[in-house]
């Protein structure tokens, strides 16, 4: 959704297009209202108002919601159900058909303060097993990690701060 914001849906593909032009059309609101990006929390919230107007005729999604806070680049990362009751976590959030095989998986392989590289393989080693024990969830993953990273220039003074991301296809 931005830089800092990432946003994952998991349920009927007709209803997953339909929430991301939604989504996509009141991020651009509060783009132009605001006149700055929106906040992982502020877009966690705005998500789950959405779903819970439709708690009569819900999507059928289940989102996932990762990104950086900008006051000190920490990390948030929120779940919903269909009508939009969040699940905020310090650990990890999963969703899907394979849930209930990725939460054994994280909660065996993941650990506090995981670098970038080894943040990468646990992903994809918890990823790649949970999926091989779920004919449902198709085959193969996509895995982001962002992350803030620090660089100093040649000959120039002082630390720049930028954000990387990792893609690694299916």
């Amino acid at each position: 959704m931005s830089d800092r914001l990432f946003v994952g849906l998991s349920g009927l593909a007709t209803d997953i297009q339909t929430l991301e032009q939604l989504l996509r059309f009141r991020l651009n609101m509060y783009k132009l209202r605001e006149e700055r990006d929106i906040k992982p929390e502020t877009f966690s919230a705005l998500l789950s108002h959405i779903l819970y107007e439709k708690r009569f005729g819900p999507y059928f999604v289940e989102p996932l919601v990762a990104g950086l806070k900008t006051e000190d680049n920490t990390p948030f990362i929120s779940g919903m159900d269909l009508i939009g009751a969040p699940v905020f976590a310090k650990d990890f959030v999963v969703a899907g058909t394979c849930a209930a095989n990725l939460y054994g998986l994280c909660e065996s392989m993941w650990k506090p303060d995981l670098e970038p590289e080894e943040l990468f393989e646990v992903l994809s080693q918890s990823l790649l097993a949970s999926v091989d024990r779920d004919a449902l969830s198709g085959w193969g993953a996509v895995v982001h990690i962002m992350y803030v990273f620090f660089w100093r220039g040649r000959g120039q003074e002082g630390v720049r701060r930028g954000f990387g991301f990792e893609l690694v296809g299916e």
